[in-house]
């Protein structure tokens, strides 16, 4: 005898509705909770160079570096960002994160800075993020030194941490801004103005 049969209650047709429904979504959960896939070298200079242009050399030689001291990075943001600062700063940006097996997110980052940094900046950021369990780890507060040293435009890197997640930032930007700061972007999953 089979083990399936034909619903013969309303009832019947409503669990068994459920149950496949379950069924049905349960791929889907596990793939939004497992750690994602690394994306090569290639494919992060590959798509820098058409979100940056013309910059992709300087970051063809920062991701070499970050890849030595970290690995392959698991997920990338692509975004924007502005910033100033007098002593103390703030900084504020949104764009999307991008990982192979687990789909893309929106992500929101603000963050307070202080230290000897003055001037204001706006950039394109592409956010190279290192050693994430799972797409809703990075929605948290990543702490690190920022230093900045261009005027009118320049391309920068940053590392910022959380416990073993690495997030680094490559700005590139049109102000004028130079200093060395202590600082934190929190991530979240919308928009706010609480840099805190």
């Amino acid at each position: 005898m089979s083990a399936w049969h034909r619903p013969s209650s309303r009832r019947d047709l409503f669990r068994f509705a459920a149950s496949a429904a379950a069924c049905a979504a349960l791929p889907g959960l596990a793939r939004a909770n497992q750690r994602p896939e690394a994306f090569t070298s290639g494919e992060i200079v590959e798509n820098g160079h058409r979100f940056f242009g013309s910059i992709s050399r300087g970051l063809a030689e920062g991701l070499e570096q970050a890849n030595k001291k970290w690995g392959r990075p698991n997920a990338y943001i692509l975004g924007q960002e502005a910033g100033g600062a007098f002593v103390g700063g703030l900084r504020y940006g949104e764009g999307k994160m991008f990982t192979r097996n687990a789909g893309q997110k929106p992500v929101f980052w603000q963050g307070p800075s202080i230290g000897l940094d003055a001037g204001a900046d706006g950039d394109r950021t592409m956010m190279l993020v290192y050693n994430l369990p799972d797409v809703e780890a990075i929605y948290r507060r990543y702490a690190g030194v920022n230093g900045s040293a261009y005027l009118v435009g320049g391309l920068g890197f940053t590392a910022l941490n959380n416990e073993e997640v690495v997030v680094m930032p490559v700005r590139a930007g049109l102000g004028a801004r130079l200093g060395l700061a202590l600082s934190y972007l929190k991530f979240t999953p919308d928009s706010t103005w609480n840099p805190f």
